[in-house]
């Protein structure tokens, strides 16, 4: 029996990145523009960079809070009071080494060997597979598309819907289609998790980054203090801390020491002079995710004028999130087109293979850069279209 052999069924099935495997093909490529990964091209602002310097040389290095500082845990609090118009106890939120170890814990609570986990697809692929490497069954439920745009039909999800079901993963805006839930459509989510007795683990990471009046519509806007959602974030988008993990949860303070236990048997918790930096992002930040919102909004429009004009590019101008999910008129296998856009367009993007059934087809573009990158990329591929 080989080394492999022995391993967990789970881990050895874990699937490579799809993404990933464009990002190894053209990385070293002079004069790529790199527009695969979910993430802008400025780096962590000074006053946030400036507090975590300031912790790290003040001694802040030692085992600290597991469940998160108090400081962090009120400025999440703040946060939620600017931007949501609700009022939460600090017990409320903890603090997780990324949305990705925020992701992890809500399904380590939540789903088992043999559970059901429901998520709406094309989908950021690391959740499907974190569940399925925790032991549970990932259930996709594809978005529709049509000439009005993606759209959620709440009755595939409760086709979908076992006794095995636990909980409903739902990101909303959508990584990587745009796709955003509007209040109707998250109380139809919300009226069939009560009716069957599930969780909802609600991925509201972009929320900011909304196109529309303000921020996206949130489960916060209509759920009860008792209603079973666990809502998992990240600093990594709009604060440009992608390179840090940090992230939190927002949960039911009876909840907050079995996460606290679940926190010390996987990393024992953030390191403090980080979170230091967090607490700055969220007191000081809002003006600089408003400018990012801006610059991805100008970003966006400009490149689907650019790939709309080549009368080969399908897409739906994406409502929040910064991704432009499109097709090629021609093109129906994403993979190879993604290597092809490397070799040829020196652009590099991630397959839509990578996010699961209903995205074989696409390409996602992240839009989140300067705009004189975006244009250029845009009309390199507007040439890649001519001969593809």
């Amino acid at each position: 029996m080989s080394l492999i052999e022995t391993l967990r069924a789970e881990a050895r099935a874990a699937p490579e990145s799809g993404i990933v495997a464009v990002v190894n093909h053209g990385r070293l490529r002079e004069g790529l523009i790199p527009l695969w990964a979910g993430e802008g091209d400025l780096p962590t602002p000074a006053f946030i960079s400036d507090a975590a310097t300031r912790g790290l040389a003040g001694g802040e290095t030692f085992y600290t809070w597991q469940k998160g500082i108090p400081d962090l845990r009120q400025a999440l609090a703040r946060y939620y009071a600017r931007h949501f118009g609700k009022t939460f106890p600090e017990e409320e939120f903890i603090v997780t080494g990324s949305g990705m170890h925020a992701i992890q814990l809500a399904l380590a609570a939540l789903a088992g060997a043999g559970d059901e986990v429901v998520y709406l697809s094309p989908a950021w692929p690391n959740f499907e597979a974190a569940a399925a490497i925790a032991g549970a069954v990932p259930v996709p439920v594809t978005l529709d598309q049509s000439g009005n745009g993606w759209s959620c039909d709440v009755e595939k999800i409760a086709v979908a819907i076992t006794p095995r079901t636990k909980a409903l993963f739902i990101n909303t805006p959508s990584n990587p289609t745009g796709w955003t839930a509007d209040h109707e459509t998250l109380q139809a989510i919300l009226d069939l998790a009560r009716a069957k007795n599930l969780w909802i683990i609600a991925d509201e990471i972009y929320s900011l980054f909304h196109y529309g009046h303000g921020r996206a519509p949130s489960f916060l806007d209509i759920a009860s203090p008792e209603d079973r959602i666990l809502f998992v974030n990240s600093f990594s988008k709009n604060w440009a801390m992608t390179g840090w993990r940090v992230g939190w949860i927002k949960t039911h303070p009876a909840l907050q020491q079995v996460f606290e236990n679940l926190i010390q048997y996987s990393n024992s918790g953030v390191a403090q002079f980080m979170q230091r930096g967090a607490v700055a992002a969220l007191d000081e930040g809002d003006a600089f995710i408003a400018e990012q919102v801006e610059r991805a909004r100008a970003a966006r429009d400009l490149v689907c004028d650019i790939l709309g004009a080549t009368g080969r590019a399908r897409f739906t101008v994406p409502q929040g999130a910064f991704y432009l999910f499109f097709k090629v008129d021609g093109i129906t296998d994403s993979r190879a087109a993604a290597f092809d856009i490397v070799d040829k367009a020196n652009v590099g993007l991630a397959p839509g293979t990578a996010f699961g059934p209903g995205g074989e087809a696409f390409l996602r573009l992240c839009f989140h850069r300067r705009l004189d990158q975006i244009e250029e990329a845009a009309h390199r591929l507007a040439k890649w279209m001519k001969t593809a």
